[in-house]
């Protein structure tokens, strides 16, 4: 059983990563040039912690690394873009 909820864990995980490349392909298309909407960072950190979360219960230490980067990164980004409107 707690096999499967974390089948289920990664699963939404992975859902909310690709949900990102979907909210920036749609945000492009709409501007008709690239964009990187704040959403894709959220919902990169939100993917990228429950994925980590899953790589670390699997006790993968090549996905977890892999993660662990990525959110720290996401989190940056997330940081920049507070900062830049705090600015403005």
């Amino acid at each position: 059983m707690a096999g499967l909820v974390w089948i289920a864990i990664g699963l939404l995980g992975q859902a909310l990563f690709t949900a990102r490349f979907l909210v920036q392909w749609l945000a492009s298309e709409r501007a008709k040039r690239s964009v990187m909407p704040v959403a894709f960072w959220y919902f990169s950190i939100g993917g990228g912690l429950i994925l980590l979360a899953y790589a670390i219960a699997r006790h993968d230490p090549v996905f977890t690394i892999g993660q662990s980067l990525g959110v720290v990164i996401y989190a940056r980004n997330l940081w920049l873009i507070r900062a830049e409107r705090r600015s403005a």
